[in-house]
């Protein structure tokens, strides 16, 4: 871990990514691509030590309040979060500015700023957003080795269900010859759906591999799954998409599964929705 001084922190889009790396340990992470430009060990953390400063002098020049994003590129729930606290001085931040906020993450140290997100919903709108990817406990301690296993992400997903918290899952990404079942997806599903998630995100089932990532995943496939490596060379070559052979089957499962429980499963709907602030919500606040 080591400590830099960012220019910025919101994107055009009011994006952040307080921290750059991982240590979660994904063997599938797309974060590893060479295409960011890493000029660090990927699990050496970089650490923005002014986001909270920048992030605060931002929102002070923002006209009217907006949702804030954070975690689409590096998890702001990582082990170093324990100890520095960047993540909930920016949730601390965004709640004195009244913007809403939507937050990626695997892991359940969520659960450490849960009223603060409650907090925020109630006066504007957060949701948390959860990526599952196998609803086998032992395959996910083999292919998201340093994070909470689903079951315990489910666990997070119920408690926001019980504390009026929004959720989205993302489903992905889906391993092909690895969890690309019937049976792993209805699993995820399961959680899903007895959780309450408002959607769930998929952009199709596979994997993308680009160069940086995709010598990693196959050095953990050597560890973890022999001759998996040779059998994905032999598919998809240097290809970077990897779509699953039953990606048919399970579209056509996952569609049906969640238009049956009245969840959003159109990406281009979800993102709407994220990225959508509540007026009304905000108007009710001048009166509380």
């Amino acid at each position: 871990m080591h400590f830099i001084n960012a220019k910025s922190i919101l994107s055009a889009k009011n994006g952040m990514n307080i921290y750059r790396g991982c240590t979660h340990g994904c063997i599938y992470c797309d974060s590893r691509s060479d295409c960011y430009q890493f000029d660090h060990r990927f699990e050496d953390i970089a650490v923005k030590q002014n986001a909270p400063e920048l992030l605060e002098d931002a929102l002070r020049r923002k006209r009217k309040p907006c949702m804030v994003g954070t975690g689409s590129m590096c998890d702001p729930y990582m082990h170093c979060e324990e100890s520095l606290g960047y993540t909930r001085k920016c949730l601390e931040i965004i709640d004195k500015y009244d913007c809403g906020v939507t937050v990626i993450t695997k892991s359940d140290r969520i659960l450490r700023d849960i009223d603060l997100l409650e907090k925020i919903n109630r006066r504007s709108k957060a949701v948390v957003q959860i990526t599952l990817t196998t609803y086998n406990e032992d395959l996910c301690r083999i292919i998201e080795p340093n994070v909470c296993t689903t079951k315990q992400r489910y666990e997070v997903l119920k408690e926001c269900q019980r504390r009026g918290i929004p959720t989205v899952v993302w489903l992905c990404p889906i391993l092909p010859y690895i969890n690309d079942t019937e049976e792993n997806l209805r699993g995820i599903l399961d959680y899903c759906f007895d959780a309450g998630v408002v959607g769930i995100i998929n952009f199709g089932f596979g994997v993308t591999l680009r160069s940086g990532s995709r010598e990693y995943f196959y050095k953990k496939l050597d560890e973890h799954f022999p001759g998996m490596k040779e059998r994905y060379i032999k598919r998809f070559g240097d290809a970077y998409e990897c779509p699953s052979d039953n990606s048919a089957r399970l579209w056509s499962v996952f569609r049906r599964e969640c238009r049956a429980q009245g969840v959003m499963y159109d990406n281009n709907q979800i993102f709407a929705y994220l990225n959508e602030y509540p007026i009304a919500n905000r108007q009710m606040s001048l009166f509380d």
